[in-house]
């Protein structure tokens, strides 16, 4: 119970920081990634914190053990590239260059019940459910297959 209590207060902590920081309004980051035309740099604020906060967490787990409500810290072992992580993500950058959503704002998003976000996530959901008939490459199985 304390596990799915702590992934819910951090899934809300997530959604509300994607809200204040406006990464929910595609026209927003739509803004920021046009470096060439009216860029708008105020999420580099965001990602800027993002990594600090990032930062103390690592530190902090680096200390510890194991995680407060876990056995084991889970930690993805592969560390080599095939054509189809850099396909994916070309394709994630690309389609978040498009349209200004990428899959954790646009879930939090859906809140706000714009038809163009549950088209996005209509569309992100095949494009996964696409990617689990692919056949399996390299050594590793994948940890969410």
């Amino acid at each position: 119970m304390r596990l799915i209590a702590s992934a819910f207060l951090v899934g809300l902590l997530f959604g509300l920081g994607l809200v204040v920081s406006q990464m929910v309004n595609p026209a927003k980051v739509l803004a920021f990634l046009d470096i060439f035309g009216n860029w708008d740099p105020s999420l580099a604020l965001v990602m800027g914190g993002a990594v600090a906060a990032a930062a103390v967490g690592f530190a902090i787990a680096g200390r510890r053990s194991a995680p407060l409500w876990a056995p084991a810290f889970q930690i993805p072992t592969r560390r080599d590239l095939d054509a189809r992580l850099i396909t994916g993500a070309a394709l994630f950058g690309i389609g978040w260059g498009l349209v200004g959503l990428c899959p954790g704002p646009a879930i939090t998003a859906l809140s706000l019940g714009m038809w163009q976000v549950f088209v996005f996530v209509a569309a992100m959901l095949a494009g996964m459910s696409l990617f689990r008939l692919l056949p399996a490459t390299g050594a590793a199985p994948s940890p969410a297959r």
